[in-house]
């Protein structure tokens, strides 16, 4: 089997950082190399903002957090701008994404993604949901 290519939400990336959960457990397979997970710069920002808004994490912190997911990860620029989620619109950089790096996943623990299952050929699922299907 191939190594599924997988986009990790924001949330995701976070709930790893700080709980043991199924958020971690897909962390340890991307570092690992089982599956291939691919971030943007879009998405990076939007971790860094998290952290410093909600966890009040220091600017070396929060460096020191980039640094060490972008060892087990695939920067990439972005090139579609997904138009999806309205109610939400920064939901669509996970979209533009995923479209970008012809990824087979989308992991997300928000609303408005999973609602979506799928897009185009992208299935959208929660980290449980993923972990059964690993």
């Amino acid at each position: 089997m191939n190594k599924p290519k997988v986009v990790l939400d924001t949330n995701i990336f976070i709930s790893a950082v700080f709980w043991e959960g199924k958020s971690y457990y897909l962390m340890k397979k991307a570092i690992n190399q089982e599956v291939i997970v691919f971030i943007s710069k879009h998405i990076i920002e939007e971790i860094k903002n998290v952290l410093s808004r909600d966890f009040n994490l220091e600017k070396q912190e929060i460096d020191d957090i980039i640094n060490s997911l972008l060892h087990f990860t695939n920067l990439i620029d972005t090139i579609e701008v997904a138009n999806v989620i309205k109610e939400d619109p920064k939901d669509n950089r996970i979209l533009d994404c995923a479209l970008t790096c012809n990824a087979n996943f989308i992991i997300s623990q928000d609303k408005h993604l999973l609602k979506l299952k799928k897009f185009r050929d992208v299935t959208i699922m929660s980290p449980e949901e993923f972990a059964k299907y690993l």
